[in-house]
């Protein structure tokens, strides 16, 4: 049943005694005076659609405290300690002093509801209504695009530590699954999360047990009751399955040695880091900086440092590039917009989509490299896309193929230019990739002193409102992408209503306004 605020104030009503010290351009403040108008009980009355029950913790109240949370940065139990002892807190949610908080595990259950409801980013849409209804964005028609790696809420494993973890799952979650290890599986005691007690620094002893690991994770797979698994079963035999076989490989048989399993000499496309976690992964940043977790991508109006949308996908593996999600981050656009956005985003695709939206394609373009050092690039090639012809910087002319390929050879022996255009024995070959003519125009309006003027003006922008969303902030505090794709929204959510007030948000008795 949903909870309703009483609307006679009570005796010891925190704002009634202490508002007055609350700083006027804090959230609190605005909270305290505003929480009805942009939280309204009406917004989450699906959530709650038996009239019986217990009646919940007021909308109002919860909505104010899951943005404060995430504002802060707090974990359930700071945050429950928050609205007990603090008194910004209670006169932002309309509290009594003398009022306890609710049980942590409350925050869990709105979470819950949330997520499976149709709308589970509410919170974040009803401040991008007020964006709209202040005409804070009127007339600002760039969009900067840009992401940062968050770090996981788990500890990445090794390869040991993640078949064991595995073992140990589908003897959990899959019936008849411990009897199968106790008479299949002997290579460590599975009633021990730890690892096994061997002598480390001896290769032979480390490869030994990596071969009687995997060995127990496939005599488990194949010797399984036949059986319809549960959905949390099954996920459990998935993961065990990839676990087994993404970092491992079979030993040369040359040695005789037919049938052992080694640490593989590669490293997995979209390889699993944790079994806590099984959807945190890997991401190099640099050569040199390698990080683990997520990706928060985000839109965000330059000029104001409003977040006009995000999305937080894996850190990398398919589908996750910055130029895929792009297109996400400008659904909600009305109107066509000039989109800033580093090389990241400057794949053929997105620069179609841009087209086809007819957006004002503001992406830096990648740099064009050369056979030979301060030679000739594909761009000192014209290209006849009509006619499917190549001209090279002699003047030499091949046709284009089907596959987009075209090849110079033998044509290249004698070229007074060779020299500055190719090593190859064969001589100069190019493939040119499906939107090749976008890419060139590309590159070549990059080079207008206009068009690098409003790039370097407004596009480093976002990095500002990156520093916003990050501080205190750079570790995700939930599993999985779908709970911290929720907790990325409300952090934004929270982040553009602080700029809003700072910006001077304030409602009138009717309307929303920047005074």
């Amino acid at each position: 049943m949903q909870g309703r605020s009483e609307d006679q104030r009570e005796l010891l009503d925190a704002e009634s005694v202490a508002g007055h010290l609350l700083k006027s351009d804090s959230v609190f403040a605005f909270l305290a005076a505003h929480r009805r108008e942009l939280f309204p009980e009406e917004m989450f009355a699906d959530l709650f659609p038996s009239r019986r029950g217990r009646p919940s913790v007021p909308a109002e109240v919860m909505a104010s405290v899951i943005t404060l949370q995430a504002l802060h940065g707090f974990s359930d139990n700071e945050t429950v300690d928050a609205v007990t002892f603090d008194l910004r807190w209670k006169a932002a949610c309309g509290l009594p002093i003398t009022a306890g908080a609710f049980h942590s595990t409350t925050l869990t259950y709105w979470r819950r509801r949330l997520a499976a409801s149709d709308r589970p980013n509410r919170i974040f849409e009803a401040v991008k209504a007020v964006v709209a209804a202040t005409g804070a964005l009127a007339g600002k028609t760039r969009r900067a695009l840009d992401s940062t790696i968050l770090d996981d809420a788990v500890a990445t494993q090794d390869t040991v530590t993640q078949l064991i973890g595995a073992i140990r799952r589908v003897r959990r979650e899959v019936p008849g699954a411990g009897e199968v290890i106790a008479a299949q599986c002997g290579a460590h005691d599975y009633d021990d999360p730890g690892k096994p007690s061997i002598t480390w620094d001896d290769a032979a002893a480390r490869a030994a047990l990596v071969d009687a690991l995997v060995g127990d994770a496939h005599r488990l797979l194949g010797h399984l009751p036949e059986q319809e698994l549960g959905a949390r079963a099954a996920e459990a035999v998935a993961l065990l399955a990839l676990i087994a076989g993404q970092d491992v490989e079979p030993v040369d048989d040359s040695d005789g040695t037919d049938g052992r399993w080694r640490i593989a000499q590669r490293v997995a496309a979209d390889r699993v880091i944790s079994t806590v976690d099984p959807e945190a992964r890997h991401a190099h940043k640099t050569v040199h900086r390698r990080q683990d977790g997520f990706k928060a991508h985000i839109a965000v109006e330059p000029d104001t440092g409003i977040i006009t949308d995000c999305a937080l996908t894996k850190a990398s593996g398919p589908d996750t590039h910055d130029s895929a999600v792009a297109a996400q981050l400008l659904a909600g656009e009305d109107a066509p917009v000039t989109v800033l956005g580093d090389s990241a985003y400057g794949s053929g695709e997105f620069r179609a989509h841009l087209a086809e939206a007819k957006h004002v394609d503001r992406v830096k373009s990648a740099p064009v490299r050369s056979a030979v050092a301060g030679g000739f690039t594909v761009d000192d090639f014209a290209i006849d896309h009509r006619n499917k012809t190549a001209t090279c910087p002699a003047a030499l002319t091949r046709p284009i193929t089907a596959s987009g390929s075209v090849t110079f050879g033998a044509a290249c022996r004698g070229c007074r230019l060779r020299a500055q255009c190719t090593t190859s024995h064969g001589g100069r070959s190019l493939t040119l990739r499906p939107y090749d003519a976008l890419q060139r125009a590309a590159r070549k309006e990059s080079r207008n002193p206009d068009w690098l003027n409003e790039y370097r003006t407004h596009r480093p922008m976002v990095e500002r409102t990156i520093a916003w969303l990050a501080r205190g902030n750079r570790k995700v505090r939930y599993r999985g992408v779908t709970k911290n794709d929720h907790w990325l929204h409300h952090r934004a959510a929270a982040v553009n209503l602080r700029r809003l007030i700072t910006l001077g948000l304030t409602h009138t008795g009717a309307h929303w306004a920047i005074a």
